[in-house]
C-alpha cells in the first residue's frame, strides 16, 4: 500500500473537502482517503499496483478541483563519488525512494539535486539511503572558503599520494625491469642469483603504494558488493588480481619453482595505482577551473557592510545587513547589498555583474546594485534587498541551477554509465578466459588480458563529458551577463534558425524622441517648439512628452495655457497666448478643415522613414510639423548582420501600422515583418512560424512578451537588469545590447560543439581500447598485448582530456 498527499486547489468549504474525499475514495484500490481542509491537502492510502497518480489526479480535475503533488527541491553535496557509475548509483538509490519524482547527480560539481515529497520521505532518509550505497552527504551549506578548503585538502591529498607512490613505484619498476634492458641490479636482489630475494623487494615496495591507495579498495569494493560497481571497482580487482597473483608467484618461488621469478605482477599494480592516482589529481585540477565562474561571483559580495546606527557609522558584517538599513559606501568601495540611494551622487561599476563596461550614474532615487563598485563619490542608499534576495544571490542560483542541470544530449551516456562496469567486468571475465581455454594461451596471458579490460575503461570521462561542458558555457555566458537557466535550454538554442524580435524596447530604445522639426514661414523652430511643448504639458501621451523632453534638452521656456481638450485618437486643442492650438495627427487636421499645402510631400517622406508627423496648427492654419521616432538602438543593425552571417532568419513583430514597421525593418535588415500585432496576440505568431518548421526564438523585454516567450522554442528576456528571475525565460540577457542575442547562440553552439567532441573521445576511446586490451590486435598481429601499465595510463588520460577540453570554452568571445 501506498501513502500519498496531495494540495488540492479550489476547496472552499467542508462540503467541498466531503466532495473531494468522496470521488478519491470511490476509486479502486483506495483503502482510505482524508481531505484536512484548513491544510488543503487530501491524504490517501491505496494500493498503487492498482492505482496511479495520474487516475487520482483526474478524478480530483473531474470533480472540479486541482490535484498538485507536494515537492519541494535540495541541493546536497555528495562525497567519495569518483565516476559516472558513482553518480548513477546515487541516482539509483535516492530515485527508488516513496516520494522522490526527481534525482539528478551532477559529477562535475558532485552535487544532487532531488525532488521529493516531504510528507512522504524526509531528508533524514535520503540521506540515509545514500550513506547506504556507500557515499556520505556532506554539509548542505558548504560557504566558498570551506568548499575550496574541501577542494584543496583533496587537491594536496591527492598529490601527495601520487609522490609517495612514485617513490615506491619508479625503483619497483627499475628492480622490476631494469635488468630486461641491460640496467645494473645489486647481486642480493638479482633475479637469476637470488629470486626470492628480487620477488619479497618487490612485494616490499608494492605493499606502501596499495596502503596509500587503500580508498580505491574501500569503495571500489564497498561499491561492488551492493550490486552497484563503480570505476574504483575496476581498479580495485584489477590490482588486486595482479597483486594476489604476484603474492602466488613468491610462495612458488620460496617453494623452489624459481621461474615465477619472471611471472611477478607487482609492478603492474603498483603503477596502474600510481598513474591513477596522478590521473585522479589532475582530473581534479582541471574541475576546479571549470567552477571558477561561479567562485569568481560568489566572491564579489564584500564581506562587511558600513551602515548608520544611532547616528554613527559602524561596520558590521554583511549577512547582519537588514532590509531598511542606511548603508554608506565611499569611492572605491563595492555596495554590500541591493537598494535604492538616499542621499549622495556618484557613478557605479556594475559590469562584473550586467557585463555593461560604461559606469552608471546614480542620484537620489536611484536603484543599486549589491556587489557592484561604487567609482566617485560617496552616498548612502537604503537597503531593499538582503541575502538571498539580492540580485547577486539571484544570479548565483541560476546559474547553479543551470550547471546542475543536464542536456537532453547526455542521455544516452546516462543510460550507458548506468551498465557500463558490470559489462566491462563480464567482458573482462569472459576474454581473459576466453584466452586460457579456448585461445589456449598461459595463465599469465589471461590475467594480463582480464586486469587490462579492467584497468582501460573509463566511465568518467562519459560521466564528466556533459557536465563540464555545461557548467564552463554557462559560467562564460555569466561573465558576459548572458544567464542561461538549463542544460536543455543551451541544447535548444543551438538549434534555433528563427529569431523573432519585439520591436519596441529591443530592436529601438522603447521611448519616442524628436526627430525633424519643420517649420512655414513666420515661425522659427524655437517657437514652434515652445508652443507645442506648452500644448502638450497638460498630456500623458508618450508623444507629447517627447516633445516637453526635447525642450528642456534646448532649456527653452514655456508659457501657460488655457482650454485644454484632449481628443480621444486625433491629438489636443488649448489655448497659449491667446491664440487657439490644434496639435496631433492626420485625422486632425482633416476633422478641422486644415490643409496640409506644402507640408503634404514631407508628411508622406517623414512617415516613410518611419516617423510619425505631429501636425501643428494655430488659429486654423497649419504652421509645422514635428516628427516623433522611438530609435533604432546603435548595436541593432550590427546584431542583426551577424545574426544572417550565422545563417538565422530574423523577424521583428510590432504592433505598429506595416508603414511604419517597414520602414524600422528596412533600417536594420530585418527578412520578415509581423506588424498591426497585438500584445495578447504574439504569441500565436510565434506559434505560426513554429508550423512552418522553424525552431523559434523569441526575443523581448520579458513583461507583456511574456506569453510569446514561453510559445518560443526558446525565450530570451532582454535588457532585463537584476530582474533575473523571469519564469518566461530560458535566457536572461542582463544588459539592452542586442549584441548580446547572437552572443548567447554563439556559446550554445560552441557549448553543444564540446559537448559533441567530448561523447565522441569518450565513446571512441572506450569503443577502441576495449577490444585492443581484450586482445583482438593479438590474432591479427602476433605477439602484440596492451600492457595494463599503459591500459591505466591511457584510462587516466581519458578523463583528463576531457576536463581539459571543456575548458577550452573559458576562451570562447563574445565579440
Amino acid at each position: 500500500m501506498a501513502k500519498k498527499s496531495f494540495k488540492i486547489e479550489g476547496m472552499t468549504c467542508a462540503s467541498c473537502a466531503r466532495a473531494v474525499e468522496r470521488v478519491t475514495g470511490r476509486l479502486e484500490g483506495v483503502s482510505s482517503a482524508n481531505v484536512n481542509l484548513a491544510t488543503e491537502k487530501l491524504t490517501l492510502e491505496y494500493d498503487d499496483d492498482k492505482l496511479t497518480v495520474e487516475a487520482i489526479s483526474e478524478a480530483i480535475d473531474k470533480a472540479g478541483y486541482k490535484a498538485i503533488t507536494e515537492s519541494v527541491q535540495k541541493t546536497l553535496k555528495i562525497e567519495g563519488m569518483t565516476c559516472a557509475s558513482c553518480a548513477k548509483a546515487v541516482e539509483r538509490v535516492t530515485g527508488k525512494l516513496d516520494g522522490v519524482s526527481q534525482s539528478s547527480v551532477n559529477l562535475a560539481t558532485e552535487k544532487l539535486t532531488i525532488n521529493y515529497e516531504p510528507s512522504t520521505v524526509r531528508v533524514i532518509d535520503i540521506k540515509k539511503a545514500i550513506e547506504k550505497a556507500g557515499y556520505k552527504v556532506a554539509e548542505e551549506d558548504i560557504t566558498v572558503d570551506l568548499d575550496r578548503d574541501n577542494k584543496d585538502k583533496e587537491r594536496k591529498s591527492l598529490w601527495q599520494r601520487f609522490i609517495i607512490s612514485a617513490l615506491f613505484t619508479l625503483p619497483l619498476l627499475y628492480i622490476s625491469m631494469g635488468h630486461m634492458i641491460g640496467l645494473p641490479l645489486p647481486e642480493f636482489i638479482d633475479p637469476m642469483n637470488n629470486p626470492a630475494n628480487f620477488a619479497i623487494a618487490q612485494l616490499v615496495l608494492t605493499l606502501p603504494v596499495i596502503l596509500v591507495g587503500y580508498r580505491y579498495y574501500i569503495i571500489g569494493f564497498k561499491t561492488l558488493f551492493k550490486a552497484s560497481p563503480n570505476m574504483d571497482s575496476l581498479i580495485a580487482i584489477g590490482t588486486s588480481a595482479a597483486f594476489l597473483y604476484g603474492i602466488f608467484a613468491v610462495v612458488k618461488i620460496l617453494q623452489g619453482e624459481e621461474s615465477y621469478a619472471m611471472e611477478l605482477y607487482f609492478e603492474s599494480a603498483a603503477v596502474i595505482l600510481t598513474l591513477i592516482t596522478l590521473g585522479k589529481y589532475f582530473e581534479t585540477v582541471s574541475k576546479g577551473k571549470t567552477s571558477e565562474a561561479i567562485k569568481k561571483l560568489m566572491g564579489l559580495a564584500p564581506k562587511t557592510a558600513t551602515i548608520i546606527r544611532n547616528k554613527t557609522e559602524v561596520q558590521i558584517p554583511i549577512d547582519q545587513v537588514e532590509v531598511g538599513d542606511i548603508i554608506v559606501v565611499k569611492p572605491g568601495e563595492k555596495m554590500p547589498v541591493d537598494g535604492v540611494v538616499v542621499s549622495g551622487f556618484t557613478s557605479v561599476d556594475e559590469s562584473m555583474l550586467t557585463g555593461e563596461s560604461i559606469p552608471v550614474e546614480k542620484h537620489e532615487g536611484d536603484s543599486v546594485i549589491g556587489a557592484s563598485i561604487n567609482k566617485n563619490g560617496s552616498i548612502q542608499y537604503k537597503a531593499t534587498k538582503v541575502g538571498k534576495d539580492t540580485a547577486l544571490s539571484q544570479i548565483i542560483k541560476l546559474v547553479e541551477d543551470a550547471q546542475g542541470s543536464k542536456a537532453p544530449i547526455a542521455k544516452l551516456a546516462d543510460v550507458i554509465s548506468g551498465y557500463f562496469v558490470p559489462i566491462v567486468i563480464i567482458l573482462a571475465i569472459v576474454s581473459g578466459l576466453a584466452w586460457y581455454f579456448i585461445g589456449q594461451e598461459s595463465a599469465m596471458f589471461a590475467l594480463t588480458i582480464f586486469i587490462s579490460v579492467l584497468v582501460i575503461a573509463c566511465p568518467c570521462a562519459l560521466g564528466l563529458a556533459t557536465p563540464t561542458a555545461i557548467m564552463v558555457g554557462t559560467g562564460k555566458g555569466a561573465e558576459h551577463g548572458v544567464l542561461i537557466k538549463s542544460g536543455e535550454a543551451l541544447e535548444t538554442a543551438h538549434k534555433i534558425d528563427t529569431i523573432v524580435f519585439d520591436k519596441t524596447g529591443t530592436i529601438t530604445e522603447g521611448s519616442p524622441v524628436v526627430t525633424d522639426i519643420l517649420t512655414s514661414d513666420g515661425i522659427t523652430e524655437e517657437e514652434l517648439l515652445r508652443i507645442s511643448a506648452s500644448a502638450e504639458r497638460g498630456s500623458e501621451h508618450p508623444l507629447g512628452e517627447a516633445i516637453i523632453k526635447y525642450a528642456e534638452e534646448k532649456a527653452i521656456k514655456l508659457v501657460e495655457t488655457s482650454g485644454f481638450s484632449a481628443i480621444p485618437g486625433h491629438g489636443i486643442k488649448v489655448t497659449v497666448d491667446k491664440m487657439e492650438v490644434l496639435l496631433g495627427n492626420l485625422k486632425l487636421m482633416k476633422e478641422r478643415g486644415v490643409s496640409l499645402g506644402n507640408f503634404e510631400d514631407e508628411s508622406h517622406r517623414l512617415a516613410n522613414e518611419g516617423k510619425t508627423p505631429m501636425y501643428i496648427a494655430i488659429d486654423g492654419k497649419l504652421v509645422g510639423i514635428i516628427a516623433v521616432a522611438d530609435t533604432v538602438k546603435e548595436t541593432s543593425k550590427k546584431a542583426i548582420e551577424r545574426l544572417h552571417q550565422m545563417g538565422i532568419k530574423v523577424a521583428m513583430i510590432t504592433g505598429d501600422n506595416h508603414r511604419t514597421a517597414k520602414a524600422i525593418a528596412e533600417q536594420v535588415g530585418i527578412d520578415r515583418i509581423l506588424s498591426e500585432v497585438l500584445p495578447e496576440d504574439k504569441a500565436n505568431e510565434v506559434k505560426k512560424l513554429q508550423d512552418e518548421g522553424r525552431m523559434v526564438a523569441m526575443v523581448g523585454d520579458g513583461i507583456n512578451d511574456a506569453p510569446a516567450l514561453a510559445q518560443a522554442d526558446i525565450g530570451i528576456a532582454i535588457g532585463s537588469g537584476t530582474d533575473v528571475a523571469m519564469e518566461s525565460a530560458d535566457i536572461v540577457l542582463m544588459r539592452s545590447d542586442l549584441m548580446d542575442v547572437p552572443a548567447a547562440i554563439q556559446l550554445s553552439r560552441s557549448t553543444i560543439r564540446n559537448i559533441k567532441q567530448n561523447l565522441f573521445w569518450a565513446f571512441a576511446y572506450n569503443t577502441i581500447g576495449i577490444p585492443v586490451a581484450m586482445g583482438i590486435l593479438h590474432i591479427f598481429f602476433e605477439g602484440f598485448l596492451l600492457n595494463p601499465m599503459m591500459a591505466g595510463a591511457a584510462m587516466s588520460l581519458s578523463s583528463v582530456s576531457v576536463v581539459a577540453n571543456a575548458l577550452r570554452l573559458k576562451k570562447f568571445n563574445t565579440e
